[in-house]
């Protein structure tokens, strides 16, 4: 069996693997903690729709939670998946793409739901706006108090902030100088060089 690496964060990892990024633990913290509240909201909701509509508003706080709880799901997943781009060549059209093709996919099959679901006598519709609306708030709020308590560091992660092989650090002057010594530059203060 291998021992597991200690990477600079101080976490323990499996050696060839990267470490895992912060905005990942984030994400996965919110998609946990909001599938929790949307079971609180599903009963919650399930329960006063029984209560107003009978069936048709236990029906409808369900689809209308479950639904929240897709959309919202579908965006959080979306960037797990596109972060396993990190450190790639093609991490910036890899992650812009497979970020707004899902919310394409959110709008598309919104306005399917929708269309699908408009007039049907088994769910009220009432129960289901309201359903969706605390959902969202819901989730909301969960993002919020999640990325609020989270600990992410001020500068990118190490493990995704390697520069290539062949870059040269660039210095004030603008040149790959990599020696420091740049007596004739002048200062940025606009100043003439002191001789």
């Amino acid at each position: 069996m291998t021992n597991p690496v200690t990477d600079p964060a101080g976490a323990a990892r499996r050696p060839g693997r990267p470490a895992e990024l912060s905005s990942n633990i984030v994400l996965k913290r919110s998609l946990k903690y909001g599938a929790l509240l949307a079971v609180a909201i599903a009963v919650v909701m399930g329960v006063v729709g029984g209560l107003v509509a009978g069936g048709p508003g236990i029906a409808g706080a369900l689809v209308g939670t479950g639904m929240a709880l897709v959309f919202l799901g579908i965006t959080a997943a979306s960037i797990l998946i596109a972060n396993r781009f990190t450190g790639s060549d093609l991490f910036v059209g890899a992650f812009f793409g497979i970020v707004l093709g899902s919310w394409l996919v959110k709008f598309v099959l919104f306005i399917i739901l929708s269309l699908v679901l408009k007039g049907q006598p088994w769910i009220d519709p009432t129960i289901l706006f309201i359903s969706i609306v605390v959902g969202v708030v819901g989730s909301l709020l969960v993002d919020v108090i999640v990325v609020a308590r989270s600990r992410l560091p001020y500068v990118s992660d190490p493990a995704a902030s390697t520069l290539p092989a062949d870059s040269q650090p660039i210095h004030s002057s603008g040149v790959g100088d990599t020696t420091g010594s740049n007596e004739d530059a002048a200062p940025n203060s606009g100043e003439e060089p002191h001789q």
